[in-house]
């Protein structure tokens, strides 16, 4: 009895790894509405704006700001050189605003917390945000 226990406990626990497993992968990227990819294939970026996103990633993945309004700043000036930058033209273009509007706000809302926590969740949103660019751009 004891044994048929402890073998459905192992198998139980074996399953909620799965699943968490699972869903942490399924995590790292947001799913934006109107975001599509190019006939199952990545939308070509420019290179300025691919370059930028990549500094952005590691901004974030480096992130030694203690205060949101300085994070914010260095990743506005990225931001910035993304969008000056940026000669893409068409559906490829339009499709870059799909991503790039959200983080353009949550940067903004970053600049204006104070909330350790807080901060911290608009950082791993971030980074999904910033994923989901790489997840649909290729230069």
């Amino acid at each position: 009895m004891i044994r048929l226990l402890s073998h459905s406990l192992i198998i139980v626990m074996i399953l909620l790894c799965c699943f968490s497993c699972k869903n942490e992968t399924t995590q790292s990227t947001i799913q934006l509405e109107d975001l599509t990819l190019n006939n199952n294939e990545k939308w070509v970026a420019n290179e300025e704006t691919h370059i930028g996103m990549k500094r952005i990633d590691s901004i974030l993945t480096h992130n030694s700001y203690f205060d949101g309004k300085t994070l914010g700043n260095e990743l506005s000036k990225q931001t910035s050189y993304i969008i000056k930058s940026c000669d893409m033209t068409g559906e490829a273009h339009d499709q870059l605003h799909v991503v790039l509007m959200p983080i353009l706000e949550e940067i903004t809302d970053l600049k204006d917390e104070e909330e350790v926590l807080e901060i911290e969740k608009k950082v791993e949103k971030l980074q999904r945000l910033t994923d989901t660019y790489f997840k649909y751009f290729k230069i």
